[in-house]
C-alpha cells in the first residue's frame, strides 16, 4: 500500500458557479490507444467540430473518459456532425494528442480530467479561437481563483452530495461496523468523494447512536488519504484493497476509475462477503463481471454535461462559466441497489429520499472544495 501526501488545489476557489440541467446518455466507444479516431452521425450541418482527449486511463476504462466519450457521441449524432478523439496512454500524449486534433480542424476540444490542465491551458492560451472544456479540473493551474484563459469552460461535479448519501447506505448496511475508502491520487476530484463519504458515516452514526468507522481516509487529515499512486487496476490497487479485507472491511469504496476491478478481484481471491462501490459511472452496467458484489455506485453524470456543452459550443452560444453538478441539478446521485435492493433496510431508501431533499434545500450542509 502506498501513502502520499501530493494534493492538488486545482479548483478550490471556484465556488458559486451557475448550473445547467441536463440529460442524456450513448454506447461505448471503440478506439485504438494513442491514436485518433472520428466517428460520422449523418450529413454535417456546418464546420463545427468537436473532438476529445482521454486521459490515461483511456475510452474503455468503464468509469469518467468512457462517459465523457458517450456524451460527445450522443451530442454529435444529434447534432448530425462528425467528431475526432485522440486516446492518451501516458501523460506524454495530453500536449501532442491536443495539438493534432488542433491540426484536424477542431473547433471544440474536450479534455478529460484534472491530468491534463496544464496541457490544455497551454493549448488554449495558444489557440484563442478555439473553444476548450475540461472534464474534472478548473483550468486554475496558479491558483488565483480564475479559469486560466478565457475559452475554457471547466465542467465539474460537487460529488461529495452523492457520497454522502453512499456514505449513509453503507453505515447502514455494514456488518463489521468497517468502510475503507481510498483513491487513485490524492486530488481533490478524487478525494471529494471520500470526504462526502465520510460526512454521511458520520451523520448517520449521529442519527442512529451508532459508532460505524471509515478507514483509509480521515477528514481531519486529508494529506493521509491511502492512494494507489495511479489509475490503473494493477497489483498495487489490488493490495490495498486487500489490506483492507484484512484490517475487517466489509464494504470497500475505491475512486479513480478502474482500481474498482482490482477491488473486485480481492474480493473474490479473498472468498470475503465484503461488498464493492463504484466510483463515476454504474458500475454494475458498465463492468458486469462483479455485479454479484456492487452494492451501488456514486455518479458524475458526466455524459449529459458534456452533450450540453457540445451543443451548445455548435449554436454558438458556450458560457465559459463553470459548470458544477449537483444533487439539485441532476449532475450527480447513486445508483440503485441492484442485486443488493432486498438485502438493505426496508426504511433505508425513504431515509434517503429525505436526506436528498434536506440537502438540496441546504437544511443538511455536505462540504466540499466546491462549496466551502
Amino acid at each position: 500500500m502506498t501513502i502520499l501526501n501530493r494534493r492538488s488545489l486545482s479548483g478550490i476557489a471556484l465556488v458559486g458557479a451557475s448550473a445547467i440541467v441536463l440529460a442524456g446518455c450513448a454506447s461505448a466507444p471503440e478506439t485504438t490507444p494513442g491514436s485518433t479516431d472520428s466517428g460520422s452521425a449523418g450529413p454535417a450541418v456546418s464546420d463545427f467540430l468537436p473532438c476529445m482527449v482521454s486521459d490515461a486511463g483511456g475510452f474503455d476504462d468503464k468509469s469518467f473518459n468512457q462517459l465523457g466519450f458517450e456524451g460527445l457521441q450522443e451530442a454529435a449524432g444529434a447534432l448530425g456532425v462528425d467528431y475526432k478523439t485522440a486516446e492518451s496512454k501516458s501523460d506524454a500524449d495530453y500536449a501532442p494528442g491536443i495539438d493534432n486534433l488542433i491540426a484536424q480542424g477542431c473547433t471544440l476540444v474536450i479534455t478529460v480530467g484534472f491530468n491534463l490542465s496544464a496541457a490544455t491551458v497551454t493549448a488554449a492560451k495558444a489557440n484563442p479561437d478555439i473553444e476548450f472544456a475540461i472534464i474534472d479540473d478548473a483550468a486554475d493551474n496558479d491558483f488565483d481563483g480564475k479559469v486560466d484563459a478565457p475559452n475554457i469552460k471547466p465542467i465539474l461535479f460537487d460529488t461529495a452530495q452523492a457520497a454522502f448519501l453512499a456514505g449513509y447506505a453503507t453505515a447502514s448496511y455494514t456488518k463489521t461496523g468497517t468502510i475503507a475508502t481510498w483513491g487513485g491520487m490524492n486530488y481533490p476530484t478524487v478525494a471529494i468523494f471520500s470526504d462526502g463519504l465520510a460526512q454521511g458515516i458520520a451523520y448517520y452514526n449521529k442519527q442512529k447512536s451508532k459508532d460505524v468507522k471509515l478507514i483509509g481516509y480521515d477528514p481531519k487529515d486529508p494529506d493521509s488519504y491511502t492512494v494507489t499512486g495511479g489509475f490503473e487496476a494493477n497489483d498495487a490497487a489490488k493490495t490495498t484493497a486487500a489490506n483492507f479485507l484484512d484490517q475487517g472491511a466489509d464494504v470497500l469504496v475505491p475512486v479513480g476509475g478502474p482500481i474498482f476491478q482490482s477491488a473486485g478481484a480481492a474480493i473474490q481471491d479473498a472468498g470475503s462477503d465484503a461488498v464493492l462501490l463504484g466510483a463515476d459511472a454504474d458500475v454494475y452496467n458498465t463492468f458486469p463481471t462483479y455485479d454479484s458484489l456492487y452494492f451501488t455506485s456514486i455518479l458524475k453524470n458526466i455524459d449529459p454535461a458534456v452533450q450540453d456543452v457540445v451543443k451548445s459550443a455548435a449554436s454558438g452560444a458556450l458560457d465559459y462559466t463553470p459548470y458544477i453538478g449537483t444533487l439539485d441539478n441532476g449532475g450527480v446521485g447513486i445508483a440503485p441497489f441492484h442485486d443488493y435492493e432486498s438485502k438493505v433496510s426496508p426504511d433505508l431508501q425513504g431515509e434517503l429520499d429525505t436526506i436528498t431533499n434536506s440537502i438540496k434545500s441546504g437544511d443538511i450542509k455536505v462540504t466540499s472544495y466546491l462549496s466551502k
